[in-house]
């Protein structure tokens, strides 16, 4: 699979992704500016952590208005897999890919620390490594990661199983129901507040994030576009 890392100015965790696609995995992945006009020849697109221009407003709000992200939707339109990880996560809310917002913390303080998630839902394109309930270990690195939506998404949300992350013990940010990852109704578009990608090697003190990028892999990876 060829993926596309997307650089945003204030984008810092850019190179986590494409380290653990390129050197880990194995795969090809190239950066692709904000401001660039196509994502020709990609077969998945991955959305970095960071703060996104100074994440001013909130956080992936004028992200979200970048050249690059009608691209992003394209994509998710033709369901070819699009992954945002913490400031990735908050501009896929922000671009309408996927429901609800994260807020500022429940301490309003900064957490950045390792944290236990349970996979809610492993019948995904990103998940299908893992077990059911099986519960991982994630680094987190946010000061607004507090996902919420109303009653009516969050009942669709459960209907739907579109709850695939929640935090196993204690909830870092103070989000809804403890959702940590949530993925859109086709099921190709996944945003969640922890860094898989900086869990993809024993050296960094957990392997738990590898698993997640060979599920894409696993699940995508036979399928080429030429668009």
């Amino acid at each position: 699979m060829k993926f596309a890392v997307i650089v945003f100015p204030g984008s810092n965790c850019d190179m986590d992704l494409l380290w653990a696609v390129k050197e880990i995995l194995g795969e090809e992945a190239e950066y692709v500016r904000h401001d660039a006009e196509s994502l020709a020849g990609f077969d998945g697109v991955l959305i970095p952590g960071g703060f996104s221009y100074g994440d001013y407003l909130r956080c992936g709000a004028i992200a979200r208005f970048s050249k690059i992200i009608s691209e992003v939707i394209r994509l998710a339109d033709e369901g070819k897999p699009v992954f945002g990880t913490c400031n990735g996560f908050q501009i896929l809310t922000e671009a309408g890919l996927l429901p609800g917002v994260l807020l500022k913390n429940e301490s309003l303080h900064f957490v950045c620390k390792t944290v236990d998630l349970t996979v809610v839902n492993n019948q995904t394109a990103f998940t299908s490594e893992y077990q059911k309930d099986e519960v991982i270990q994630l680094p987190v690195a946010h000061g607004e990661g507090n996902y919420y939506c109303d009653e009516s998404t969050l009942k669709k949300l459960k209907e739907n199983h579109q709850i695939v992350f929640t935090y196993a013990d204690k909830n870092p940010n103070g989000s809804l129901e403890n959702i940590a990852g949530i993925i859109n109704e086709k099921g190709n578009v996944l945003g969640m507040m922890p860094h898989p990608e900086r869990a993809v090697e024993s050296l960094l003190g957990s392997e738990d994030g590898l698993r997640f990028f060979k599920s894409i892999v696993k699940n995508y990876g036979e399928v080429r576009t030429n668009a």
